[in-house]
């Protein structure tokens, strides 16, 4: 399928991969941090609703899930880092409505695939779909939270913006490294460079999180001057 959607698709996802890596080893609070996380946003936002629409011309439910997954998280994640006071509007209802739908489909679709004589549904096993059903599941947990207590700050705040554009950054990843492989040379498929490169985002996910929880504990430890609590700069 070439067309003008298909060449942004490319094109949004090399940068949004760049930027992604880039963004995650810079500084976080800095100005270069910031630049990169933008140009990852804009360039993942048009990856996933880029990928959506050609996965709904090709029929690809996987395809559609996934990118709708994609683009909540990334939309979420920099709406987080953004609003300051944490208090949620009309925009955090609507997404919550998104992923509750994601989610209620991948676990139907994995069911589905599970009692199937082939074992699949649209061509994929019970397992994608339980695993990013589960993941729509902590997401819609997670927004839940959010509104009971009518916003997010703190700590909590930088977790939520990190798992989230590290989890849209692995997707993107693993679309790229682990389904295209044959487009990469053969030493990067022989000596697992690209699985390296897909579970990376992962990986970075769960360094950061442990040290903005460290992070964290520590301050409560020492006297907080002015009562401030912590921001994103002080990843």
């Amino acid at each position: 399928m070439q067309s003008p959607i298909l060449d942004l698709h490319i094109v949004a996802g090399t940068l949004g991969m760049l930027s992604g890596f880039v963004t995650v080893f810079l500084r976080k609070g800095s100005r270069r941090h910031g630049i990169a996380g933008n140009v990852f946003v804009v360039t993942m936002l048009c990856l996933s609703s880029s990928g959506v629409f050609l996965a709904i011309m090709k029929h690809q439910t996987g395809n559609i899930l996934g990118g709708a997954l994609t683009f909540y998280l990334v939309a979420t994640a920099w709406l987080t880092a953004r609003r300051r006071d944490g208090e949620p509007g009309i925009f955090d209802w609507g997404a919550l409505l998104i992923v509750l739908a994601v989610a209620v489909v991948e676990v139907t679709l994995g069911l589905e695939a599970a009692i199937s004589p082939t074992g699949l549904k649209y061509d994929y096993p019970p397992g994608p779909y339980f695993f990013m059903g589960s993941v729509a599941w902590l997401a819609v947990i997670g927004d839940v939270r959010m509104l009971v207590r009518r916003g997010i700050t703190g700590s909590h705040r930088i977790a939520r913006h990190l798992w989230r554009m590290c989890f849209a950054l692995f997707i993107a990843a693993a679309s790229i490294f682990l389904a295209r492989q044959h487009l990469f040379p053969a030493f990067m498929r022989k000596t697992g460079m690209l699985v390296f490169l897909s579970f990376l985002p992962l990986l970075l996910m769960i360094f950061w999180l442990i040290r903005v929880r460290f992070t964290n504990a520590d301050k409560k430890k020492r006297p907080v001057m002015g009562g401030l609590e912590p921001s994103l700069s002080a990843r």
